[in-house]
């Protein structure tokens, strides 16, 4: 089992150690322990599952203040691109996002901290999308991010004409005139 480090202070990779046989496959999803001998301590109070078609985005989403989410991320069928974004407008790395790809087979998970939001797009016919939550939702600490806003550029792998996406999500405004994150 590993940690990856990525482009953006907290947010790493997750490597779970699996181990493959002719019956299939085991491992450990989440351990509190094996997390803490890395200096990672979150009590995840909520889990979150999702199923979508190809196309459909989901995000940009964060939540604020006391209710900001630190969010473990994994597919459990199909291939998603995976986007977070640094909202702390006090980091240096304000505005970067960055991106991965993350499927059923090779069991990677993403590790978000609080103050970045976060989205992704579904790559296969279809994605099964699971993530526990270290702070319960609550509606009145919503905040989003408009998935096309030009400053951020982001690259969501498929034509434009191809994204799905709520009604409310393409409510959300551009970064700049976003809810503070923290």
């Amino acid at each position: 089992m590993g940690f990856i480090k990525t482009g953006l202070d907290g947010v790493l990779i997750f490597e779970p150690k699996v181990h493959k046989d002719p019956r299939g496959y085991f491992f450990e999803s989440y351990s509190q322990k094996l997390f803490a001998e890395h200096d990672l301590h979150y009590n995840f109070v909520q889990d979150n599952q999702s199923k979508s078609k190809y196309g459909v985005l989901r995000g940009l989403h964060y939540q604020l203040g006391p209710h900001a989410q630190t969010k473990l991320v994994r597919v459990l069928k199909g291939k998603i691109w995976d986007v977070i974004v640094d909202v702390r407008r006090n980091s240096s790395k304000y505005k970067k996002w960055i991106a991965f790809e993350l499927t059923d087979e090779d069991f990677k998970q993403v590790l978000i901290p609080k103050g970045f939001a976060h989205g992704f797009i579904v790559l296969s016919e279809e994605a099964i999308v699971s993530y526990k939550c270290d702070t319960f939702y609550d509606k009145s600490s919503e905040g989003g991010i408009k998935f096309d806003d030009p400053e951020l550029n982001i690259d969501w792998k498929i034509p434009h004409k191809d994204i799905i996406i709520s009604d409310k999500d393409l409510k959300n405004p551009y970064l700049k005139d976003a809810r503070d994150s923290l």
